[in-house]
């Protein structure tokens, strides 16, 4: 997709990012992804400053192509992750709970693309202004952290906004989903929950099982009581949040009794009692593949589904 404008601006083969989820998006991951095409991206988030150095190295030593560093403002060692991130030539910076205004100098002076991820139109339009990239428009579909706007009402509006390349990330897993995003002006998709059964994603095959078994209404939204609303895998832990929400628990004891919970389930493969964040498309991840399957397979639907398309709109005249 040589006209592709990601693809131009990133010097990456296809169009598609892997999503930055926390304690699942290493080194390996992304350093395949990259290898096989799309951006791969270490998700950088609440990482020890010199794991992060360890892991951006790891993708080094896959390949050479461009990959991405995922950081979430609002954590206390930002600025010597980004020192980590312009050390190490990072190519591309995502970004997310918080404003990366006061670092975007500094990250573009080093030649880093900053992408932001953004919940409204508001937040897309700020990015614009402050010199962002691309943005990267997350609907409320997606799996763990997210907003309050879904994906097919989220990216058009955020599309006609600003004038800088658009993502659509929340609820993309297939080719049709795909072209569905870019009828509605993206010019990419960032795709997560789909590499979670990737061959190169070391996550516990009991997280693995759970993404595989899932059905259409396997997910459930937390959090939304404390304004930080998760999209997880309906299991004993995640009925218990809801539970606590339902009956106007505290909002520090809600959160505190998630303090670890994501570890548990991507780690030690605890999916009862641990955060099995998936998105709502999980129930279309029903086969594990390498990252270069998954990519071609996207590429390979969304031309079979345009075709598709246009033989049925022909058929109207």
């Amino acid at each position: 997709m040589e006209n592709n404008k990601i693809c131009k601006l990133l010097g990456i083969k296809y169009p598609i990012f892997q999503g930055a989820m926390a304690w699942i998006a290493n080194g390996n991951l992304a350093g395949h992804v990259s290898r096989d095409g799309g951006l791969g991206i270490i998700a950088g988030g609440g990482m020890p400053v010199e794991i992060l150095r360890q892991e951006i190295r790891k993708v080094k030593e896959i390949t050479s192509n461009p990959f991405g560093v995922n950081l979430m403002l609002m954590m206390e060692d930002v600025e010597k992750q980004i020192d980590v991130c312009i050390e190490e030539k990072v190519p591309v910076v995502t970004t997310g709970a918080g404003n990366p205004g006061p670092y975007m100098e500094k990250l573009k002076n080093a030649g880093i693309k900053v992408i932001p991820v953004v919940a409204s139109v508001a937040l897309a339009k700020r990015m614009e202004k402050i010199g962002a990239d691309a943005v990267i428009a997350e609907g409320m579909e997606g799996g763990g952290h997210i907003g309050t706007i879904t994906t097919m009402s989220l990216l058009p509006q955020v599309a006609e906004a600003v004038s800088i390349p658009v993502i659509g990330a929340g609820g993309i897993a297939s080719g049709k989903q795909f072209l569905a995003a870019l009828s509605l002006g993206a010019e990419g998709v960032q795709v997560g929950t789909k590499f979670l059964v990737a061959e190169e994603c070391t996550i516990h095959e009991n997280y693995k099982k759970a993404i595989l078994k899932a059905k259409d209404r396997s997910t459930v939204s937390t959090g939304n009581y404390t304004g930080h609303p998760v999209r997880v895998i309906e299991n004993k832990f995640a009925k218990q949040i809801l539970e606590m929400e339902k009956v106007g628990a505290p909002k520090e004891e809600i959160e505190k009794m998630g303090v670890g919970k994501l570890r548990l389930a991507v780690v030690d493969g605890d999916t009862d009692n641990g955060s099995v964040m998936a998105g709502q498309v999980a129930a279309m991840v029903n086969t594990p593949m390498t990252t270069k399957e998954i990519l071609e397979s996207f590429m390979r639907e969304l031309e079979e589904e345009k075709a598709k398309l246009i033989a049925r709109i022909d058929s109207w005249k």
